[in-house]
């Protein structure tokens, strides 16, 4: 075996190894890490499925058969980013109307705590007018600074933290029955409760930041499922127009996030359309979509946009609605297999969930 065959097989076992990883269902933070660069795998594996033609003689068996493995594992990865490509069929229709008084538009921003870029995000808000404004990782500082926002968006929820999981919420909608939870953990909170659109209906909305599977925070992914799937769970009882936004440390492609769709039954608005990277904004070969908005089925799509670099480490994440009831004939809610629903509810029990109201 010659070298360049040794160090091809070398890569082409590293390249299959995010697929193995991703086909398993463990929670380790290691392994669901896999779930992240989805893209970048891809390419990785089709530079060495090009190298492998060249340098592969073909008359050894496992030539083919290395070749082959790579090629399944690069579908694999193709099969659960192709969703989010311009290729693909849309989730959610476009807009065709002007009705403003029926329209939501959101702009989500984690704002990392140490970043004292404050004027940035306050020229962003300035600029795309937003409706509704949520920050996270936001602490005292970041609520000082943004004060000067009250004065166009009335309604707020304040949660400053000091632990990368503060939330403040800004509305110039009126908010009602708002409340913060802390479903999985003491000190990650969450928001939610009911806006009134300009022509008076109620929509029910959720804020999440969720934390993340990783050495330095989770060891494992099992409390983000759990926030994410007991909300899919309760969304799918209540059965009202809703939004769900903010950053939920979880990839669009991912199984949890996919599963959550279909246990709530809401639409995501970049399939069809693209990646709408928010992290990470320093490094451009290492980015995926980690800030959301989901939506129920009765609204349709105006705009959509990860907006420019405002010192932090995510891109913020802009989105306009419409809230249009006869959409919810034509497009399609996601819906779960039973064994789905089983594999959420003992990711459920798992965390041991806990609840409490401020």
């Amino acid at each position: 075996m010659r070298i360049t065959e040794i160090v091809l097989l070398f890569f082409s076992f590293l390249m299959i190894i995010p697929t193995l990883a991703s086909l398993t269902r463990f929670d380790q933070w290691w392994i669901r890490g896999f779930d992240f660069p989805r893209v970048q795998f891809s390419f990785l594996m089709f530079v060495v499925i090009i190298f492998s033609l060249f340098y592969y003689s073909f008359e050894e068996t496992w030539h083919y058969i290395a070749v082959s493995i790579l090629c399944l594992s690069l579908f694999y990865q193709l099969k659960k980013i192709f969703p989010f490509t311009p290729m693909a069929k849309k989730d959610v229709l476009e807009f065709a109307g002007d009705d403003p008084d029926a329209t939501l538009s959101i702009l989500v921003s984690n704002v990392l705590t140490p970043n004292k870029k404050y004027e940035e995000l306050l020229k962003l808000v300035r600029e795309r007018d937003p409706d509704i404004l949520l920050t996270l990782e936001s602490d005292k500082k970041w609520e000082k600074e943004l004060s000067i926002l009250e004065e166009d968006y009335p309604y707020t929820v304040k949660v400053p933290q000091d632990n990368l999981y503060g939330m403040h919420l800004y509305s110039k909608l009126k908010l009602e029955e708002e409340r913060v939870r802390f479903i999985v953990q003491d000190d990650i909170p969450s928001i939610d409760g009911y806006l009134r659109l300009r022509n008076k209906r109620r929509i029910r909305f959720h804020c999440l930041h969720p934390m993340p599977p990783s050495p330095t925070e989770a060891d494992t992914s099992t409390n983000r499922d759990a926030e994410l799937l007991m909300l899919g769970r309760d969304i799918r009882v209540d059965k009202e127009p809703v939004v769900v936004f903010g950053d939920l440390n979880d990839v669009a492609w991912s199984r949890t996030t996919r599963l959550f769709k279909k246990m709530s039954g809401l639409l995501d608005p970049r399939v069809g359309r693209g990646f709408f990277n928010t992290f990470h904004a320093d490094y451009k070969l290492l980015r995926w979509p980690l800030d959301h908005v989901f939506h129920s089925t009765d609204f349709t799509l105006i705009d959509i946009a990860s907006e420019r670099n405002i010192g932090s480490d995510h891109f913020p994440m802009y989105i306009k609605l419409n809230y249009e009831p006869r959409a919810e004939i034509i497009q399609e809610e996601p819906k779960a297999e039973e064994e789905e629903k089983e594999w959420a509810e003992e990711k459920i029990e798992d965390a041991n969930p806990r609840e409490k109201a401020v």
